[in-house]
C-alpha cells in the first residue's frame, strides 16, 4: 500500500482527496446512445433489399440449372430408347415428358447415328428472355432393332 491509501482491516482506504481513482473517471455520454438508436434498423432497411435481390437471383440460377439438366436427361434417354428401336411417337413423348411442360423433341438421322434434341424455355422470371434450355444426344441404333 502507498502512503496515502493506507489500509485498514485490510481493505484499501480513498486518497485524503476523498475519492478514489475509479470515481474520478468521467461519466459516459448518454446522448451519444440516443443518436445511434434506430441505426441497426436503419441500416437493416438498406441492406434486406438487396439480400432478398441476391436470393432470387441465387433461386433463378438454379431453376435454369436444374432445366437444363432435366433437358439434357430427357435427350439422353431419347437417344437411348431410339437405339434400342422403340417408336419415334413413344420416344417423342416419353422425352417431352422427361423433359417438362413445354418441351419440344426432335429425332433425325445423321448418318450412322440417331440423333435426339430437345429444347425447353426456361422457367420463372427468365421465361420473359430468349434464353433456352437445349440438349442434343446421339446414339447410334442397336444392331437388330426394328
Amino acid at each position: 500500500m502507498t502512503a496515502s491509501s493506507p489500509a485498514v482491516g485490510g481493505l484499501a482506504c480513498p486518497p485524503p482527496g476523498g475519492r478514489s481513482q475509479a470515481a474520478t473517471h468521467a461519466p459516459r455520454d448518454r446522448g451519444h446512445g440516443r443518436r445511434e438508436r434506430g441505426g441497426v434498423t436503419a441500416e437493416l432497411a438498406i441492406v434486406l433489399p438487396g439480400v432478398v435481390l441476391l436470393l432470387l437471383a441465387l433461386l433463378t440460377a438454379a431453376s435454369a440449372a436444374l432445366t437444363q439438366v432435366r433437358v439434357a436427361d430427357a435427350a439422353r434417354a431419347g437417344a437411348r430408347a431410339v437405339a434400342l428401336g422403340e417408336p419415334h411417337t413413344v420416344i417423342i413423348d416419353m422425352t417431352a415428358r422427361l423433359a417438362g411442360e413445354g418441351a419440344s423433341v426432335r429425332v433425325a438421322s445423321d448418318g450412322p447415328f440417331v440423333v435426339v434434341e430437345v429444347a425447353r424455355d426456361l422457367p420463372g422470371p427468365l421465361r420473359l428472355t430468349d434464353l433456352v434450355a437445349r440438349a442434343t444426344a446421339r446414339a447410334v441404333p442397336e444392331p437388330g432393332a426394328p
